[in-house]
């Protein structure tokens, strides 16, 4: 906690001077935040449930359920599973940000931080920078239970590394859009039914699991558009041949987008707030 305890203000002083502290400052605020949020998980490792054994869980049901059916069987199947598994866990896990953000603010643990001479903005963006590591937890366990089963990948040890910078920028540029329901939402149960309400139709009705082609018409149409086919997409091309195409360039053009709206869109709604 030093870097909070480095700023200091006088009883009764208006609040507006939190606004006044360097960018130095408010990126240590920042840090010291993110590793409140890191000592949380440490005191409760049930948080990480999603992020340890989702991708163990998952990687396994999909790749021997529909491995046979799609690509005669679990070798064949792997190089187009494991990445599709890989975007729907990471994106997934982002839903934690908006979650845990609301029930923050329920619990009134941000009244306190109003308290402290600390930037305003550094418990939204301390929660949203720990978060970072929980989608290198979910990556790094997708990519080990593919290397048990069997992938070897062609991209090598470089390719695989891309797709998972990749996955974790596109997750944690989403995170902004669910730290926006965070905020706004009444309860933590409504930013999440909301959240999946959104990733689940995004995820399963893209090119995760199956060709896109195997669809009816309109669902075919809906996948070939879809942001989390373009992702999938940039990722098998990075672990299965160490390529990057114009799925790559999409990948970033839409979490720039994301981050372009929603970041402004947050930060006013919470500065509203805080």
């Amino acid at each position: 906690m030093s870097a909070i305890a480095t700023t200091t203000i006088t009883p009764g002083a208006d609040r507006t001077l939190k606004n006044r502290v360097s960018l130095s400052q408010s990126l240590a605020h920042t840090v010291t935040m993110a590793y409140r949020g890191l000592l949380k998980i440490k005191r409760t490792p049930e948080q990480l449930f999603d992020v340890t054994l989702q991708p163990i869980i998952f990687t396994l049901m999909f790749t021997y359920i529909f491995g046979g059916a799609v690509a005669g069987d679990v070798q064949n199947y792997l190089p187009i599973i494991i990445p599709g598994i890989l975007v729907q866990t990471v994106i997934s896990t982002s839903i934690v940000t908006g979650v845990q953000l609301r029930e923050d603010m329920d619990k009134g643990v941000f009244d306190r931080f109003r308290s402290l001479p600390i930037a305003r903005i550094a418990p939204l963006s301390g929660a949203l920078l720990a978060d970072t590591v929980r989608y290198l937890i979910a990556t790094t366990l997708t990519f080990a239970m593919g290397f048990v089963m069997g992938l070897r990948p062609e991209g090598g040890a470089g390719g695989v590394l891309a797709a998972a910078v990749l996955v974790i920028v596109c997750a944690w540029s989403l995170s902004w859009i669910f730290a926006f329901f965070g905020v706004i939402a009444r309860t933590a149960s409504s930013v999440q039914g909301i959240s999946m309400l959104i990733l689940f139709p995004l995820t399963f009705l893209s090119n995760a699991f199956v060709d896109p082609s195997t669809m009816p018409a309109p669902l075919e149409w809906f996948a070939n558009i879809n942001p989390v086919s373009h992702l999938v997409t940039a990722v098998r091309d990075l672990v299965n041949s160490g390529t990057i195409g114009a799925d790559f360039g999409w990948s970033l053009f839409g979490s720039a987008v994301v981050v372009a709206v929603f970041a402004p869109l947050t930060v006013r709604a919470y500065m509203r707030k805080a």
